[in-house]
């Protein structure tokens, strides 16, 4: 059974920092594209970071300088670490996988952008105070 199972998430003060954690149970996770996702109460969701198999990443501009992805191969691991928090990155995160070994670093930001990834995980709530 697939399964994403994200973790990290919780309350913190503006100006602070967690570490997001997505434990990934699928095969050749070295393969794929992962990326993070955001979705705030009222809004719709929103890409955040993406890696593609050979280590490229990309941001969303609300984040960039700020949050880092990085994954783990070893250990089937996604990572966001998020510092410098702000109010408005309040939401639920969530981790998601693309089907292994069919993207090229274009195609992987391209479904990055259109947030076509078929398998994700519950998410994790992210709260920032003022």
């Amino acid at each position: 059974q697939v399964q994403l199972v994200e973790s990290g998430g919780g309350s913190v003060q503006a100006g602070g920092s967690l570490r997001l954690s997505c434990a990934v149970s699928l095969d050749s996770f070295s393969d794929r594209c992962m990326g993070w996702f955001r979705q705030a109460p009222g809004k719709e969701r929103e890409g955040v970071a993406v890696i593609g198999t050979d280590g490229n990443t990309g941001y969303a501009d609300s984040v960039k300088g700020r949050f880092t992805i990085s994954k783990d191969n070893a250990k089937n691991a996604l990572y966001l670490q998020m510092d410098s928090l702000k109010p408005e990155d309040t939401a639920m995160y969530y981790c998601a996988a693309r089907a292994a070994r069919i993207d090229s670093w274009y195609s992987c930001w391209s479904a990055y952008a259109r947030a076509s990834f078929p398998y994700w995980g519950q998410g994790t709530q992210v709260t920032v105070s003022s």
